[in-house]
């Protein structure tokens, strides 16, 4: 069975991108971005493409494209597209491979009106991996979603830090919130294959990423 990573946020625009990049790069993993709302810029998946330059066979399709840059429930409704939860399957990749699994925003954000984000992820019961910034404000955040995540049985990799340094609020939320701090990628200023890379080995153990 493929080792799955499901790559979450606290809220939108964290870098949840980027951070999913960096992963596919240094665990060799295919990336899937089930939902893409918003198709007007650069989407996700182009991003994750034109950072790490991997063969294009490891970027496999979004389920679902939806025009507007909205929660997918409401992005949908303006196309007149019905999302269907129960065909959301983590597809299998080679053996030899992992995948890694971007969501759309917030654990909460709703897939559809009746259907949030995080009833898929207890459906798909894969290590989630948070990504968090360490601007003031992430401690409440975080550890609000790690109890949405833990309520609902779902395992956590652990956190993954964006931004500079702020020691205190990283030890806080690993300490209150019982989880691994796995590591922080600082302000980069390449952002690009050889940069992520460089981010990985610096600041990062592959180990911690392997099954807990």
């Amino acid at each position: 069975m493929t080792q799955t990573l499901i790559v979450t946020g606290t809220d939108t625009g964290v870098g949840k991108t980027v951070v999913a990049a960096m992963l596919v790069l240094a665990l060799d993993a295919f990336y899937w971005k089930p939902i893409q709302s918003g198709l007007t810029g650069e989407t996700d998946s182009q991003t994750v493409a034109a950072i790490t330059r991997i063969d294009g066979a490891r970027l496999l399709p979004e389920a679902y494209r939806l025009h507007a840059p909205l929660s997918p429930h409401c992005a949908a409704e303006l196309d007149g597209v019905i999302i269907d939860p129960a065909a959301l399957v983590l597809p299998e990749v080679p053996q030899q491979y992992r995948l890694i699994v971007e969501g759309a925003g917030g654990v909460l954000v709703p897939v559809t009106k009746s259907v949030l984000q995080i009833d898929l992820f207890a459906r798909w019961q894969a290590p989630v991996v948070v990504v968090a910034r360490t601007a003031l404000g992430t401690i409440n955040h975080t550890l609000l979603t790690i109890e949405a995540l833990r309520r609902r049985g779902i395992p956590m990799q652990g956190i993954v830090f964006v931004g500079d340094e702020n020691s205190d609020t990283q030890r806080t939320i690993g300490e209150i919130g019982g989880v691994r701090i796995l590591g922080r990628v600082p302000v980069m200023e390449r952002l690009d294959r050889a940069g992520l890379r460089e981010a990985f080995a610096q600041n990062f153990k592959r180990e911690n990423f392997e099954k807990s």
